[in-house]
């Protein structure tokens, strides 16, 4: 049997200062606004966000595939919504980080293709080159 309070310890030796005190997440922000062209508050904003907002849009695909829900236009509006919300902290993404929404369109364009050559393949899938993720 597993003791909480050891493996509780574990997790406290496993994780990073910034992520165990305020005052140095928010020394590592300060240094990364002076240092960097990376805007965190956004980037933090897009991040959560997105989390936020996908896990809602699965809220509804997993009543609809695992739970027997009646697919209705109620949730395809629903779905409609969240990927809105998904798309307004995806463009905060593309601002905190300097780039447009084409840029990141392109790039994944050229990522997929370079994948996924002759179309969608299951081994490609799964085991990719060394620099591709």
């Amino acid at each position: 049997m597993i003791d909480l309070n050891l493996y509780s310890d574990f997790v406290l030796q496993t994780t990073s200062p910034e992520s165990l005190k305020t005052e140095t997440m928010m020394a590592r922000c300060y240094e990364l606004n002076k240092t960097t062209d990376l805007e965190v508050s956004q980037a933090l904003t897009a991040s959560i966000g997105m989390q936020a907002e996908s896990g809602e849009f699965a809220e509804v695909i997993k009543k609809v595939v695992f739970q027997g829900k009646e697919w209705t236009e109620e949730n395809q509006f629903h779905l409609k919504r969240e990927l809105g919300d998904i798309l307004w902290y995806w463009i905060q993404g593309c601002i905190a980080i300097g780039v447009t929404p084409e840029e990141v369109i392109e790039e994944n364009i050229k990522k997929l293709s370079k994948r996924y050559p002759q179309g969608f393949e299951i081994v490609r899938s799964e085991v990719r080159d060394v620099n591709d993720i």
